[in-house]
């Protein structure tokens, strides 16, 4: 998972906080910060979450577990973590320099990283 992060995800995310500092640029007040903790949201979907479920079953050997229920799990992960998902983003997207923002968002899917390793047992 490291390497993942060192790289696809090193690449991804920071590409993505740029792009959304240049959508969001000519927004003010509450629409520049909901459409920018919004969009941050959009990007940790549950497709993002199935495909970090899928990079965990691969790299503890259990490539045979992977099938279409990860989708299921990662659609109800993402439900039932909305709430703390948009605080999070909210906090990075609009209190952190945007050279801070990968960090700070690195921080929070690694504690959310134990929350999808998790999500297999809470939502099969």
């Amino acid at each position: 998972m490291m390497i993942v992060g060192a790289t696809v995800y090193a690449f991804e995310i920071p590409n993505y906080f740029d792009w959304i500092v240049k959508k969001t640029k000519d927004l003010k007040g509450l629409k520049a910060t909901l459409t920018k903790t919004g969009l941050a949201i959009l990007y940790f979907n549950p497709l993002w979450i199935a495909r970090h479920l899928l990079f965990i079953k691969l790299f503890s050997g259990q490539s045979d577990a992977i099938g279409w229920n990860l989708l299921t799990i990662a659609f109800w992960s993402f439900l039932a973590n909305i709430l703390i998902s948009f605080v999070a983003n909210y906090i990075i997207q609009n209190r952190f320099k945007l050279k801070w923002r990968f960090l700070g968002s690195a921080i929070f899917s690694a504690l959310m990283a134990i929350y999808y390793a998790l999500s297999e047992t809470l939502f099969s």
